[in-house]
């Protein structure tokens, strides 16, 4: 009788939990499926031989031979390279700087960060033309000194990235500690605390160098050819070159934030095996030892 009513008192709860895990499996084939059939069918449209049978990949051949789109590919590679030394040699001396010595300004910087979320990349672009006018007198007609913008792009992500690395160790007593030995305060970032965030500092350069690979408006506006706007020229003209060279940078991103997870996921796992393995500090005997109450 008693095996009857457990078991019925169990019965609803796995009932509960099979629905559950069905409802998640529905949810996760959907969600997959909204994302890998545009793919599919973008492989499917570049490989496809319109004159006859069968396939070619003579669209993604020209990836790598077409100068245009090659040309293009450089230089958004480059931005993003000069955009992530720019994101870090900005942000992370300034949020150790706030962290050690102006805590009361840990608002402000984080709304100045997260700024260039709420406004369109066209306001921007109007209203930084002073700028733009000044970097293209100082830098020339290069598409580089887009580096700068895009450091101001990617600002909200970076930033929370790195804030959130910040705040898994304690920035202050490593920077005490390493003072009091007589490290510099160049020795205290380098050495001491950039080592400590070093998964952050990951993230934060992926999502970057995504979002600098995906950005169209600041390069179309301003007239350079970045991969996006060579894409978007190359259309017109061919458009399995052009849907070739969007899936292969779709893929690119997503192979960067791929392995941006297994990093982050390795990084815990190995900090969780070593808290696991420090020996927990003996605890002192209870046990009455013999002769003890006589």
């Amino acid at each position: 009788m008693a095996g009857v009513t457990g078991t019925q008192v169990r019965s609803p709860r796995h009932g509960a939990r099979v629905r559950l895990q069905g409802f998640r499996v529905v949810v996760l084939v959907l969600t997959g499926a909204f994302f890998v059939v545009p793919l599919v069918a973008m492989l499917d449209f570049s490989t496809r031989l319109f004159n006859g049978e069968g396939r070619t990949w003579a669209a993604w051949k020209l990836l790598g031979t077409d100068p245009l789109l090659r040309g293009a590919i450089g230089t958004s590679l480059l931005l993003s390279l000069f955009t992530v030394i720019g994101m870090i040699v900005l942000l992370v001396p300034t949020l150790i700087w706030v962290r050690l010595r102006v805590q009361w300004l840990a608002r402000t910087v984080e709304f100045l960060c997260l700024l260039p979320l709420t406004v369109p990349p066209l306001v921007v672009i109007v209203g930084l033309t002073n700028v733009t006018a000044w970097l293209s007198y100082l830098f020339g007609d290069t598409p580089y000194w887009l580096a700068f913008l895009y450091v101001v792009l990617v600002l909200p992500y970076a930033y929370r990235a790195l804030d959130a690395g910040l705040s898994a160790i304690n920035v202050a007593t490593l920077a005490e500690a390493a003072r009091s030995l007589g490290a510099g305060w160049f020795t205290v970032i380098t050495r001491v605390i950039v080592p400590n965030i070093k998964t952050a500092l990951i993230s934060a350069s992926f999502i970057s160098i995504a979002l600098v690979l995906g950005e169209y408006t600041f390069a179309s506006l301003l007239n350079f050819d970045t991969l996006q706007v060579v894409i978007a020229q190359q259309s017109k003209a061919n458009a399995q070159e052009s849907i070739a060279a969007s899936l292969a940078s779709i893929l690119f991103a997503a192979v960067l934030l791929i392995g941006l997870s297994f990093v982050s996921g390795g990084r815990r796992a190995r900090k969780t095996v070593g808290n696991a393995l420090v020996p927990s500090p003996a605890q002192p005997s209870t046990a009455a030892t013999p002769g003890a109450d006589s």
